[in-house]
């Protein structure tokens, strides 16, 4: 029997047994948006992932079929309660509420994939939205610039690169590559969290096996302050950790707290060594394909969201640093100019390397600030 319009079951291991957790947002699900933190998440094995996520999808599609609606399958890495999930959910409610004929369906957690395979799906048509952060680094290399250490100030700033780089310079890319941006939101400011030793200067990485995302700047980074960076998917991070595979890895707050690794971590460091913002993708087949009316509602509201996302992001860095903290986890904020000093080296060699890397750190470092809800965002 196929699932009721309201909700697509998604199970999910926990301690009491198998939880169902709503994945449809609908218009007038206020309760979405709403933060939860502190859902409750075990490590589940990969073939119950996969059989999950396409037993959802082939319900998810014969429901809309009978039902005369469209579903567009958004898939993301997160959690339920991290970034990543209220910013997807929240844009689903906001656009199901105007949409006709059309509503976006949430698949987190991985349901669809990994970053990689949910953007392969988008190119062939078996996934409509992605959320890809780092893993557009290794799909094409001028977005390694987001890689680059300590390079964005604060989310006003990162606004402004938003303007002067990723839509004049980098969304032609991605359109060349099969993808098409449609907003930019937020993964975070990353920080390290391991078992071996708190981290006071980048001498303390060395030795340690750090779990990074596949971008290849990011293991470079890490490579460099002697750690053994081993790239990893999200969803198998808290195994990793659990087991001993890896002594630690990096990740903002509120991806570090959804997918509970405090559980298996001892200690914090507040590196903030990377900013890293997350797209909204498209295939620009599917997207032009669309009428115009449902195009135009979701360009609206999937770039409305990133006020949302800003305003979550930094309510949640400091809401769960707290919380992280009284977790257990030793936390510690150290003097960053010796991390800056020591990563140095990695923008000089992605000037070196990207053809057009020296002139996208200049105009990323000059770009002038603007205040939330100000001109941000492309044309098209």
């Amino acid at each position: 029997m196929a699932p009721s319009r309201a909700t697509i079951p998604i199970f999910q291991n926990s301690p009491a047994g198998v939880h169902r957790l709503p994945a449809r947002i609908r218009g007038d699900d206020r309760e979405a948006a709403a933060p939860r933190p502190v859902a409750d998440r075990r490590p589940r094995s990969h073939w119950l992932v996969s059989f999950v996520a396409l037993a959802l999808t082939v319900c998810s599609a014969g429901d809309s079929a009978e039902e005369g609606v469209v579903s567009m399958r958004f898939g993301h890495v997160g959690e339920p309660g991290s970034l990543f999930a209220l910013a997807a959910e929240e844009f689903a409610r906001r656009a199901n509420a105007r949409l006709d004929g059309y509503e976006v369906v949430v698949f987190g957690s991985s349901q669809l994939g990994a970053d990689e395979l949910v953007l392969q799906k988008i190119r062939l048509g078996t996934a409509e939205f992605g959320l890809p952060s780092t893993v557009m680094s290794s799909q094409i290399d001028e977005f390694g610039i987001f890689e680059m250490p300590y390079l964005v100030r604060d989310r006003e700033h990162m606004r402004a690169i938003e303007r002067d780089v990723v839509w004049p310079d980098l969304a032609p890319l991605a359109e060349e590559r099969g993808y098409r941006i449609l907003a930019v939101w937020e993964n975070g400011y990353r920080h390290v969290t391991n078992n071996i030793r708190p981290i006071e200067t980048p001498s303390d990485l060395e030795g340690l096996k750090l779990r990074t995302p596949r971008g290849i700047w990011r293991v470079r980074l890490f490579q460099s302050l002697g750690s053994n960076p081993t790239p990893m998917p999200l969803s198998e991070v808290f195994i990793g950790l659990q087991t001993g595979v890896i002594d630690g890895q990096e990740n903002p707050l509120p991806q570090i707290w959804a997918s509970k690794l405090h559980e298996v971590q001892d200690y914090l460091t507040l590196t903030r060594h990377v900013y890293t913002p997350a797209f909204v993708v498209v295939s620009p087949q599917w997207w032009d394909a669309l009428p115009e009316e449902t195009r135009n509602v979701l360009q609206e509201e999937a770039r409305a969201t990133q006020d949302f996302v800003h305003e979550t992001a930094e309510r949640l860095d400091e809401e769960l640093l707290g919380l992280l903290a009284n977790s257990g986890l030793t936390v510690n904020a150290p003097d960053l100019a010796s991390f800056r000093e020591a990563a140095g080296p990695i923008r000089a060699s992605f000037a070196e390397t990207v053809p057009t890397g020296e002139e996208l750190l200049r105009k990323a470092e000059e770009a002038v600030s603007v205040p939330s809800g100000g001109e941000s965002a492309g044309s098209g």
